[in-house]
């Protein structure tokens, strides 16, 4: 009888164990608390409900109060954290290359008004389908994609956005240094593949690919349905009369057909759940900039040329009426990077696989309990986001490891196609059989607190939802003119 051993299995099992002694490390403050706090979440019956409820679980030897302490009180070396979560292994697509998305999600907070640092956030479908903005915590996060369709992504870093910031700024320096990590982690070397960077509409992605311009990464981006982009200029003649070199050409109006003239390349590809998807790509637009916001202190403007991919799809699963979908990917001015058939189909896949960041979103909400702890300090919540990020990538770092423990009204699942709700449900039984550095709890005795009957003369003080206003709103004089193009054409 021959043994074999399971090389995957052990790789998987000291990645777990490296990875739980490295977490461990990285809490300053706290750290057998914080430790088994995250040991709770991982280790609990059913969706996180209640914060204090994690104390009963059995994983958790503190009470509720040591709980709350290590959240308020605790330390964590972030730094030193993203740069174990980023030694991990990593996801990669199809083709080997490392695809990252970034979106913004938020920890609403609507009624705590002795919260500080809360932005109105952007939410929707609350009350008519209408965009409406609830105060509350935005958190920028970036995560690596997987190939095929999958619920599973590899969260890398979170950043939580202060009043004032500027999000292309913010953005540009979290892709750069989880970049930098990567490389540093030896997941990309010189002669690899481009990193892409997929993003929704909202970011400037022709200012985040100038930001980026000195480090191997290519953005992909949506864009809106009312831009407006120019084409390179014509060859230009010198003359007595011709004036200086045009820098911009003809306009490519998303929303005027009759600019766009003829794609440099179309594609049609049958899919089974979106019918025919048609793509067509223009080579070498670039959008017009002017010396606003970011762009007031250059010298000079720089011309961003990119592709842009046009998808039609002929349904939707969900039945709704099927919209076209505009990309832009810097490709720069070079004919060469130029993208073909292959590539313009690769492009547009790739940002379907963006929405997979959705379900990490739902699972941090709705099974790990991100959002339901009413934390005050906003330092505190930060804490608990990492480590909600630490016990996903547990569950990640497990997947090769849990077993399928499936409710009976539930479809039997392939070991790879597990989901991390059910990697989840099989966390306790893993967790003996690998590392647990938290120590035992030392035996104490509560404080006294506030002596009955004495009022808390010390009250909270309130904060203000923060608002962008303008230096200069009150000298303005009122707009009382009625516009009748309620949504006006862009022109960059």
């Amino acid at each position: 009888m021959i043994s074999v051993h399971d090389a995957t299995r052990e790789s998987a099992v000291g990645d777990l164990a490296t990875f739980r002694t490295e977490l461990h490390r990285c809490l300053s403050a706290r750290a057998d608390a914080l430790f088994e706090l995250a040991d709770a979440v991982l280790c609990a019956d059913g969706p996180v409900r209640s914060l204090p409820a994690l104390s009963l679980v059995a994983e958790h030897r503190r009470g509720h109060g040591a709980l709350y302490d290590a959240l308020g009180a605790g330390r964590i070396d972030v730094q030193r954290l993203r740069t174990v979560v980023a030694s991990t292994p990593i996801p990669r697509a199809a083709d080997g290359r490392i695809v990252l998305a970034v979106d913004v999600t938020c920890w609403l907070r609507p009624e705590a008004h002795t919260v500080p640092e809360r932005i109105l956030c952007h939410t929707y479908g609350r009350g008519k389908d209408q965009h409406i903005g609830v105060p509350g915590w935005p958190y920028s996060f970036l995560v690596a994609l997987e190939t095929g369709r999958s619920s599973w992504t590899a969260p890398l870093d979170a950043i939580r956005l202060v009043p004032g910031a500027d999000l292309a700024a913010v953005t540009a320096g979290q892709v750069r240094d989880v970049v930098g990590r990567l490389i540093a982690a030896g997941h990309w070397r010189p002669g690899d593949l481009a990193i892409w960077v997929v993003m929704d509409a909202g970011y400037d992605a022709a200012r985040l690919a100038w930001l980026l311009r000195d480090l191997p990464v290519r953005i992909l981006a949506r864009m809106r349905s009312d831009r407006v982009l120019r084409r390179a200029p014509r060859p230009w003649v010198p003359g007595p009369r011709c004036g200086r070199p045009p820098r911009h050409g003809t306009e490519f109006i998303f929303g005027d057909p009759a600019s766009w003239d003829t794609p440099d390349v179309t594609t049609v590809t049958e899919t089974r759940l979106y019918g025919t998807a048609t793509a067509r790509a223009w080579y070498r637009l670039h959008p017009r900039l002017t010396r606003r916001a970011a762009w007031a202190d250059c010298p000079e403007l720089p011309i961003l040329e990119g592709t842009v991919v046009r998808l039609d799809v002929q349904r939707l699963p969900s039945g709704a009426t099927a919209k076209p979908v505009w990309l832009w990917w810097s490709t720069g001015a070079d004919p060469a990077a130029d993208p073909d058939t292959a590539m313009v189909n690769l492009l547009w896949q790739a940002f379907l696989r963006r929405f997979d960041i959705e379900h990490t979103f739902r699972l941090f909400k709705q099974t790990l309990g991100w959002t339901v702890p009413k934390l005050r300090d906003p330092h505190a919540a930060d804490r608990w986001t990492w480590l909600i990020i630490a016990a996903h990538t547990q569950l990640r770092l497990a997947r090769p490891l849990a077993a399928d423990l499936r409710h009976p009204w539930e479809r039997p699942a392939q070991p790879e196609r597990l989901t991390p709700a059910r990697i989840r449900r099989g966390f306790r039984h893993l967790r003996p059989t690998t590392t647990c550095p938290a120590g035992a709890p030392k035996p104490t005795r509560p404080g006294p607190g506030r002596p009955p009957g004495r009022p808390n003369r010390q009250p909270t003080r309130r904060h203000d939802v923060h608002t962008v206003t303008s230096s200069d709103t009150t000298n303005q004089k009122p707009n009382n003119k009625k516009m009748t193009n309620p949504r006006p054409r862009r022109t960059g």
